[in-house]
């Protein structure tokens, strides 16, 4: 019996992508009674091999709202330009809102140097080496994930 229960834990795909909550808020809506509370959820949805995306979702509970981003997200899939040592190929910079972003590449081996939204974006698109800097003072972190966004999606190779 076990060997056969071991062979179903290891038929078990891996799913193919990852996703990572990068914010939960409470936000109301005020109806005749009073106020109805849901919880608004951004997730990055990415298979760390170049493609990322992006998604929000809203319900009452935590779980669906999860559930309702990663959907959206992969429906807005990017596809990412990487190097040989899993960079981008030059430096980027874009805006989103009052959220403004520059991604540089880095040297072979020296990892993410991004924080906040930023770093689980590009963690997600596959990216192990490249530097990243909120040029703006905006703390929003949709935009600050949007901006980065727009910042890869503008990164392609040159033929």
């Amino acid at each position: 019996m076990t060997t056969v229960r071991a062979k179903i834990i290891k038929g078990k795909d891996k799913p193919e992508f990852d996703h990572k909550a990068l914010d939960i808020r409470r936000v109301a809506r005020v109806v005749k009674g009073g106020r109805r509370f849901s919880l608004r959820v951004v997730v990055v949805v990415g298979d760390r091999r170049g493609r990322v995306g992006l998604g929000t979702g809203k319900a009452v509970n935590v779980s669906l709202a999860i559930e309702k981003a990663v959907r959206r997200g992969k429906k807005q899939l990017i596809t990412v330009s990487l190097t040989k040592n899993f960079s981008i190929p030059y430096p980027v910079q874009a805006k989103f809102g009052a959220s403004k972003i520059l991604i540089k590449p880095a040297a072979e081996g020296r990892g993410l140097s991004a924080g906040g939204s930023v770093r689980a974006i590009l963690e997600l698109a596959g990216i192990r080496n490249a530097s990243a800097k909120l040029l703006s003072r905006s703390k929003n972190r949709l935009n600050n994930a949007q901006a980065a966004l727009k910042a890869l999606s503008l990164c392609r190779f040159m033929s």
